[in-house]
């Protein structure tokens, strides 16, 4: 399946900074419509004045958490710009450190914004996408959820449930003209991770750092059918595969990621410094 977004409908929740403002971007590059939805509508009203000239946008202040406000959502899309073409999950929530450092509502909202949302999302979205001539579903995933996780435990749990839903509503989709599809980074350069560079496990920066942009661009190519998943890097990616399926070479490996991992929160951190 090869989309031509003019003129298509773009839902993507978590717009108004990072990977979603990057998607808002490339979307709007290719003429789409747009829905951008966040919780804050002073971050929504940035990146909409940015692309307002590039686009038709319409900007939803919400929590993706709140399943009456995930239906509404979506009956306001589809008023405004008469379809819905590709729903993009990208909203995320991580609060870092071990389990039993993390507060338990904390661990909640992380179900719920994570796995919750995009499976409700989801769900609500088909009827719409089924009237659409080539609909797409792409979730934002993790490397973390492709192999456990020290120090993000729930995180990595979410976004692996997630991969799991991913290639489970792909085949149940598969003769609907739906494409369901998933990308799934290592550490991206975003606030999301270097605002809380202390807290965020030195293993995370063992991998190479990709950038808002290309992971928009690997988003862009999984909503035209390209593929189910993409991993970022890619070498990455079929390293957590085989720390996956070898337990043992994941805790023999660990000891050196970390200490990779360490030498390159150093340089990063410096460059925060310094910037």
């Amino acid at each position: 399946m090869d989309m031509n977004f003019d003129g298509k409908t773009v839902i993507i929740t978590g717009a108004s900074a990072g990977v979603g403002a990057a998607c808002a971007r490339a979307f709007a590059s290719l003429k789409a419509n747009l829905v951008l939805v966040a919780r804050g509508q002073e971050g929504l009203n940035i990146i909409s004045d940015e692309l307002s000239e590039y686009c038709r946008i319409l900007t939803v202040a919400m929590d993706v958490a709140d399943t009456d406000g995930c239906i509404t959502l979506l009956e306001k899309a589809n008023k405004e710009f008469g379809q819905i073409d590709v729903l993009v999950n990208n909203a995320g929530m991580h609060s870092r450190g071990d389990l039993e450092s993390i507060d338990a509502t904390d661990v909640g909202a992380m179900v719920d914004i994570n796995l919750r949302a995009p499976f409700i999302l989801s769900c609500a979205a088909i009827p719409y996408l089924k009237k659409s001539v080539s609909g797409a579903i792409v979730m934002v995933g993790s490397l973390a959820g492709m192999a456990p996780l020290q120090g993000a435990a729930t995180y990595s749990g979410t976004k692996s449930g997630l991969r799991a839903f991913t290639y489970a509503i792909s085949d149940e989709l598969r003769d609907t003209g739906i494409h369901v599809g998933l990308v799934s980074p290592g550490p991206i350069d975003t606030g999301f991770i270097m605002t809380e560079i202390d807290k965020v496990e030195d293993i995370v920066f063992s991998q190479p750092m990709s950038n808002t942009k290309e992971v928009a661009d690997a988003i862009v190519r999984i909503a035209k059918g390209d593929a189910v998943e993409i991993t970022m890097p890619a070498s990455s990616g079929k390293l957590v595969t085989l720390s996956y399926l070898f337990p043992a070479l994941r805790r023999l490996l660990r000891p050196t990621l970390y200490k990779k991992g360490r030498k390159n929160k150093d340089k990063y951190r410096n460059r925060n410094f310094s910037n």
